[in-house]
């Protein structure tokens, strides 16, 4: 009987789940001893950002901050991955598109974000307008180039298969030209979702009078660092939600006809 329990997979430590979450508690064992060992105004323990962060989700602006950060990460990377995806596929088919269009794309890809923002910000004013133009612009470079690339590893003999059988555009299109190149796509939304956050917030804190960049610098003024690190593990947490219930179950879904 002994034996059967210890073999359980839940109490058998190269279990996934089990070292996930043995890799957590290991990470606020190395947080709380650092902050024991140095001066806590420095690096704040576990337990003072986690009771600022209750309170400020309770009593405080978090919530209300963190849904108009998550607004402009949603509007961002959509309007990055549909004009990304679109171009990607039209400059991987086309080789002469690709050539007329690929200086444009280099240029965009080589630019710093930071330049991108504060152009945006003075070409169309302190606005949402500007903040989300220059997000999606920092990151279709990006979704463009993975989608090209997909594109040009479609196997064509399959749209051959669709030819030989007459399939329609349409149904050519979706059936099978775009199951190939799934991978792809979830390739370049998970990167696209890791790195439009990040620039939200640096939008929000250079040019924007709310979301969690925007607190992120009222602290940084007011050198609070414990309610920097509330704020920050709040966002990354949604993050880790998105990528673990969302982005990782789709892609799954998506490949399934690869396994089968």
């Amino acid at each position: 009987m002994f034996n059967k329990i210890l073999q359980n997979k839940y109490l058998n430590i190269s279990h996934p789940v089990n070292m996930r979450i043995f890799s957590f508690i290991l990470l606020l064992a190395v947080w709380q001893i650092t902050s024991f060992l140095i001066k806590s105004d420095v690096l704040p323990s576990p337990k003072i950002v986690s009771i600022i962060f209750i309170n400020e989700m309770i009593n405080g602006d978090m919530l209300y901050h963190l849904g108009i950060t998550l607004w402009r990460v949603i509007l961002a990377f959509t309007i990055a991955m549909l004009v990304g995806t679109g171009l990607g596929i039209a400059m991987g088919s086309k080789k002469n598109l690709n050539i007329m269009l690929d200086g444009w794309h280099i240029l965009l890809l080589n630019t710093p974000a930071l330049v991108i923002i504060i152009l945006c910000y003075v070409w169309f004013g302190l606005n949402e307008i500007a903040a989300i133009s220059a997000v999606a612009l920092n990151k279709i470079p990006n979704v463009l180039v993975t989608i090209r690339e997909g594109t040009r590893a479609i196997d064509r003999k399959i749209l051959e298969v669709a030819d030989v059988f007459k399939v329609n555009y349409k149904k050519k299109f979706i059936s099978f030209f775009l199951p190939q190149l799934y991978p792809f796509i979830m390739a370049a939304a998970r990167g696209g979702i890791s790195l439009i956050w990040k620039i939200v917030l640096v939008v929000e804190l250079l040019g924007r009078s709310n979301g969690i960049g925007f607190k992120l610098n009222e602290f940084f003024n007011l050198f609070d660092i414990a309610s920097i690190f509330a704020y920050t593990l709040s966002f990354v947490a949604v993050m880790i939600f998105v990528e673990y219930a969302i982005i990782s179950p789709i892609e799954r879904r998506l490949n399934k006809w690869r396994t089968t």
